[in-house]
């Protein structure tokens, strides 16, 4: 078998019931360190410091230390390091980053209430990811053959024939495709598969989370600050790869084309307490409710030998709710010249609720809403790939003079992925049906070291930081199989090491009155 030999048969598939993968929706649910130059440059360590509209989507009290109004934008580069450009992703982009303004009102010398509405990039999707490896006598059909013989693809007629019209939803489009056209044989009704001695991926990654806040926040005394933000999500996300298999006198290729869109909203609270008199030291703390998305996610992909090419095409609708997030801040100033910060933030990312959508109903307003269940055997095994992740960051801004200010940073994230995680093709989910690839990277702890400048012209204050973050990750072009029964048969491959080093410089304009 060293072609794709059986008549093309365009793939479509359907259930009433969605849901998204673990390894995609980390791709929603993670965040990258963004807002103000100011913000950036200090590592964000400022949930304690606050008196800077970033902190509106961390802890929304800091934007309650604001005294004057102001208004600032945010725009840079973002350039990922050894990389290659691929299709249409280019390893440097410009990026508009943030866009807000902080109405103050007084009412009182130590008690007022502030306004505030911010724009900015939570996630930046921009990314390149390159991995090329070896294979022993496995490939990625060859999944395909292990889940057919162990009866996890199609509903079968009696003389054990399967039936491409009854899949279940362990089976995904790449082993439908495979199935039709590569591993079933009709004239023998046999199950075949082809090794493959290496592979390749490329693949784009593009789009953006952006966030919008809206913030109420301010005083009591001078020396409580609180404040409540209500956060609104709009994901913008697009993949294009190319997954190439060097098989037994040809080759493989399988293109995805994915995207994914939709809203979701948020709460965050939080409060700052200044507990001594006279003293710049300060505490915060903070509490985020899970991002409740309405996604939508579809992909065109494709498998070609160079002679014939079978598509798969799928559109649905799912849900899915980040975890809380908790955060503690403690931040002190030495009068008007130095100023020092450190948070601590966890969420538990094995808490992550994929949904599927059961049906809609109408509301008061006429307005159509989606009702949803729980993916049970998916969150089972989001529980147990991801973990809980803690986020620490160190910050410091030193005012040599009045107008200006030298700002540095540090950040560490905990990993979120277990090394023994793997993208599990066989879970009887719908999450699985509606798979279109299946790689996966278990990515280790994130690095960032930021720097940033500031100087002030009067009412206007220019901003410029420089951030530099670094992860490692362990790549797998599929799931391991072992057969405990015929070792022939087993389905095995290593890791290979890929990383996302990146540069980002980072400029805000303000203004104050």
């Amino acid at each position: 078998m060293k072609k794709l030999y059986i008549a093309i048969m365009a793939m479509s598939m359907a259930l009433p019931s969605m849901a998204q993968e673990t390894y995609e929706n980390m791709k929603i649910a993670a965040e990258d360190l963004n807002g103000t130059a100011r913000y950036v440059g200090m590592g964000g360590a400022m949930e304690a410091l606050g008196a800077d509209i970033s902190t509106i989507g961390t802890n929304p009290a800091g934007v309650g230390l604001m005294r004057k109004s102001s208004i600032s934008t945010s725009f840079g580069l973002v350039s990922q390091q050894d990389a290659q450009d691929f299709s249409s992703g280019n390893k440097t982009n410009m990026s508009f980053d943030q866009a807000g303004f902080v109405y103050s009102g007084f009412y009182g010398d130590d008690s007022w209430v502030n306004f505030a509405f911010n724009f900015h990039k939570s996630r930046n999707f921009d990314f390149i990811l390159s991995a090329i490896d070896g294979l022993d006598e496995a490939s990625q059909n060859k999944l395909t053959y292990a889940k057919a013989k162990n009866g996890l693809l199609y509903e079968t007629v009696g003389d054990g024939t399967p039936d491409f019209n009854r899949p279940y939803v362990s089976c995904n489009q790449l082993d439908d495709i495979y199935s039709r056209n590569l591993n079933y044989d009709t004239r023998d009704n046999t199950w075949y598969y082809d090794n493959a001695w290496a592979y390749t991926l490329n693949r784009a990654h593009k789009g953006y989370v952006g966030e919008y806040d809206i913030n109420l926040s301010g005083s009591s005394n001078g020396k409580v600050y609180w404040g409540f933000t209500v956060g609104i999500h709009d994901v913008r996300y697009r993949h294009y790869g190319e997954y190439t298999e060097q098989l037994e006198g040809y080759q493989l290729t399988v293109a995805d084309d994915r995207e994914i869109t939709g809203q979701g909203y948020d709460i965050k609270a939080g409060v700052i307490l200044r507990p001594i008199d006279q003293s710049g030291f300060r505490i915060g703390a903070y509490i985020h409710t899970p991002t409740w998305y309405s996604l939508t996610t579809a992909n065109d992909t494709y498998v070609t030998d160079g002679s014939m090419t079978v598509d798969a095409h799928e559109t649905y609708k799912f849900k899915l709710y980040t975890p809380w997030k908790f955060g503690l801040s403690v931040g002190h100033t030495v009068g008007s010249m130095l100023a020092l910060g450190a948070t601590y933030e966890y969420a538990d990312y094995g808490s992550l609720d994929t949904r599927y959508v059961t049906g809609s109903y109408l509301d008061w307003y006429g307005d159509y809403r989606d009702e949803s269940e729980s993916d049970k055997v998916m969150n089972r095994h989001t529980e147990q790939t991801l973990k809980g992740v803690s986020t620490l960051k160190l910050g410091a801004e030193l005012k040599p003079v009045p107008e200006m200010a030298v700002r540095l940073g540090y950040n560490y994230v905990s990993p979120m992925y277990n090394k023994n995680g793997f993208k599990d093709g066989s879970l009887d989910s719908d999450a699985s049906y509606y798979s279109s690839a299946t790689d996966y990277t278990n990515w280790d702890a994130t690095h960032r070291i930021t720097c940033g400048l500031g100087y002030n012209l009067g009412n206007v204050n220019l901003s410029l930081a420089y951030q530099y973050s670094t992860t490692k990750g362990d790549f797998y072009p599929f799931m391991s199989y072992v057969d405990n029964d015929f070792a022939a048969d087993d389905n095995l491959c290593k890791s290979v090491e890929v990383n996302n080093k990146r540069h980002q410089v980072l400029f805000t304009l303000g203004y104050t009155f």
